[in-house]
Formats: structure tokens, sequence, C-alpha cells
């Protein structure tokens, strides 16, 4: 039995199918009675209304913007940093009646891409992804706007709502340097695609794929540089994924060695989380995150505090309310460093 379609339905009433069309997507084009109408008729033959993807491509916009980030889709509601930035892009997005959604990207290019080419949006808030360039050319190939949240990966053309990741990590590592640490890990979550937990062989910072990991990583090496510790004597640690468990096991590897770290300064606090739970209470180790999550606090973390559900916000508002001026689509927010018990100086032999 063939579906009831619009013609159905603007024959049954004897009004146009234009008519029929405005009584779902022009409502105020028509009296209450009329539309009323046609609705009970809808109901009465079975018709659906019209088909979402159509009417979207008629209007010539979705309704939605897409949030890209690189990880199952379980980590936009358990990572306590992407649940306060989305809660920032959801904000936005309620005052502008669009929706989101949210798009997990594999770490194979071919399927990345294909994500981002068949996603019905209207633009992309890109955050924390690997391959940023890739993601960005995809979406400059759709012709679609899109805000970044990794300011040194953007293009000239780019808007985008960061930190400066290097500068902030820079700060803590020379809290930590100017406590006498010199014998020094940092620990990142995936710092190259496929490697193995634990401790990584990384040539120079900018080796690192992901453009948050590796300005963080740069702004460390550059805090011991200054305090004269070169890179080959930092140690880098790969967490499998930022989850406590993943840090807890990059890291004992590193605790259990001959000359163990005396600190370690992580990507963020979750994984430096991890850390204080492999290390235990009475280690000594001095141990820094990134972010100022909730649990920060009451762990005593250092940490950098950033924005979250600012960045969030202004990441949403400036795709959805695109500045006049470029200049003005080029943001940075302000960090702190805050320093709490988890650092402290060198332990004595």
């Amino acid at each position: 039995m063939a579906k009831p379609t619009l013609q159905d339905v603007a024959n049954a009433v004897g009004v146009s199918r234009s008519t029929v069309s405005n009584a779902y997507g022009r409502p105020d084009q028509l009296s209450a009675a009329l539309r009323a109408k046609i609705l009970d008729a809808a109901r009465r033959l079975g018709y659906p209304g019209p088909d979402p993807t159509a009417r979207s491509l008629r209007r010539g916009f979705v309704g939605a913007i897409g949030v890209l980030f690189t990880s199952e889709l379980s980590y936009a509601f358990t990572d306590p940093f992407a649940v306060r930035f989305l809660a920032g892009v959801g904000q936005a997005a309620e005052r502008h009646g669009t929706s989101l959604l949210l798009v997990p990207l594999s770490g194979d290019r071919e399927r990345a891409r294909a994500a981002v080419d068949n996603a019905a949006v209207d633009g992309f808030c890109v955050y924390c992804v690997g391959d940023e360039e890739h993601v960005l050319a995809a979406i400059r190939d759709r012709g679609l706007p899109l805000v970044t949240t990794a300011p040194s990966a953007a293009g000239p053309a780019d808007r985008y709502v960061g930190i400066d990741e290097r500068a902030a990590a820079r700060s803590v590592a020379a809290h930590v340097a100017g406590l006498g640490h010199r014998r020094v890990a940092l620990l990142g979550d995936t710092v190259l695609p496929d490697a193995p937990s634990g401790p990584l062989r990384l040539a120079d910072p900018r080796d690192a794929p992901r453009p948050t990991t590796r300005d963080r990583l740069a702004g460390f090496a550059d805090a011991f540089a200054a305090a004269g510790v070169p890179w080959s004597a930092l140690t880098v640690l790969n967490a499998t994924g930022n989850s406590r468990a993943a840090a807890a096991a990059a890291v004992a590897p590193a605790l259990a060695g001959d000359e163990p770290p005396t600190a370690v300064l992580a990507c963020s606090d979750v994984l430096a989380l991890g850390v204080l739970d492999a290390a235990g209470p009475d280690s000594g180790l001095s141990v820094t995150g990134f972010d100022d999550v909730a649990e920060a606090a009451a762990a005593g973390l250092t940490t950098v505090r950033q924005p979250a559900e600012e960045k969030g916000r202004l990441a949403a508002a400036l795709l959805l309310e695109p500045p006049a001026d470029p200049a003005d689509g080029h943001l940075l927010l302000p960090t702190d460093l805050v320093v709490r018990t988890s650092t402290g100086p060198v332990p004595r032999s």
C-alpha cells in the first residue's frame, strides 16, 4: 500500500501543496482553523509530515551545528572538561534554537573524512581532534563555516576560540622548575597514534600530531630549557586514553625505575589524577595537571585553569553569530596558574 503524500493531504482538504507545506513549516501563514483542518486530515490519512532532510535542503540550512572530537562518543559525557565545554556550546545553541550533532572522528583519515562529509549540519565546532589540518581541509571543501579550539592550527580565515596553550603550559612548568625539579616526566594522551602505554621516544614536541598536546609539550619544554634541562633529558610518557586508569598504567614503569622522576607534568587534570592514584599519598612526587576540573581542588592538584564553559559558549556563538570583522573571530581566553599541595620542592635523598 502506497504511503500517503503531501499531495494526498492537499486533495483531501481542497488546498494547494504549498498550503499544506506551510501548515508544517510556516504556520504563521495560515489561520489556526485551516492549519488544524490540514493536520487533522494528515493524521487521518497517516501522513507523517514533510521529510526533514528534503525540507532542510529547500530552506538551505539544517538547524544544527556539529561538534567534532577524537574519541568514543561516551567521551562527551564522561570527560569533565568536555562536559563543561559542551554545556557552554549547548547554552549558545539553545538561545538560537539550534540543535547539536556530536561527531566522534575515527583515527582513520578516510573514515574521518566521511564523517565530516556526511554530517547534516550548518557548520562545525572542531574540539580536540587529532589530525586538525586534515579535518579543517575537509570542512573547507564542503564550504561550511568552522570554529576551532586550537588557535595554532587555524588558518588565517578560520575562526577560533581558545587559549595560548604553549604559554599556559610554560607557566606551570616554570613553577615546577623553580622548585628545583630536573628529573621530570611529561604525560600526554595518545601523544603518537597507536603508541603503546608508557615511555615514548619523541624527538621533538612538534612531532606530536594533536595541536593541543603539541603546544603543551612545547610549553613544558620551553620552561625546562630555560632552567638548563634540554628536551632530550625529559621523559615523555604516553597514556592510551584520557583516563585515570590509562595515566596510572603509563606512569607505573617510570615510577618503578632506578631513577624515577621527581615530578610529572600531565597534559590534563584527569591524567594528573591518575598519576596521583599510582604514586600514592606519601610518594613525595610533584604532579601537575591542566584545565582545573572540579576534582582538581579536592585532590590539591596544581594546575592551569581555563574557562571551559565560556570557551564552548563563545565557539558556538562564533558559528551562529559570525562577526562582521574577521579579526573579531580570533579569541584568546585568559588562563591562571593555580598552585596547590600536589607540588613542592624536590624531596631530600
